[in-house]
């Protein structure tokens, strides 16, 4: 797995360009970024199960945010837009609600249940206990991953939490 710290949409790969570095100064990377920008996004690139988390968030008493089967680019766009819905317009996230993303696709909020599992860097800057929601994405149908019929080709998307009830609903 590579790691690659992304901040306005396009993916570079840190340890790729800094084959020497150490992991220290990866860290530190990320925190001039977090410093820079408010918060980072950092994608790990798997073949099977690739990903993408907001790091830095929390710091703001915010939740950290997550997204899975995506490319890094697709990836960092959402997160960096939704980052700035949330920072820049007070927009606050919560399970089960939807967000049409640029009329592109359907996403769906997802509470994450070990985000220290899942959140590698944001748990060696900031610790084990943090917030996170998992932005989960619509098929080109409009089906999400738990409903029959989802497609959408060789991509996986695990879906790190239970879903959660629309508020006020008949359970």
């Amino acid at each position: 797995m590579l790691a690659a710290s992304t901040t306005k949409g396009a993916a570079m790969c840190w340890h790729c360009d800094n084959p020497d570095g150490t992991h220290e100064e990866y860290l530190e990377e990320l925190r001039a970024t977090i410093q820079d920008h408010g918060w980072a996004v950092q994608y790990v690139e798997s073949e099977k199960r690739p990903s993408a988390y907001t790091v830095g968030l929390h710091q703001r008493g915010l939740p950290e945010m997550l997204m899975t089967g995506l490319t890094a680019d697709v990836s960092c766009r959402v997160l960096n837009s939704i980052a700035h819905m949330i920072v820049d317009d007070g927009v606050e996230l919560a399970p089960a609600m939807h967000i049409d993303f640029e009329d592109r696709f359907l996403i769906e909020v997802v509470q994450v249940e070990h985000p220290d599992v899942h959140m590698r860097f944001a748990v060696e800057l900031f610790g084990p206990n943090f917030p996170a929601l998992q932005l989960v994405w619509a098929d080109n149908m409009g089906r999400f991953p738990w409903a029959a019929g989802w497609d959408h080709g060789r991509r996986r998307q695990p879906v790190l939490g239970p879903r959660a009830d629309w508020p006020n609903s008949a359970a």
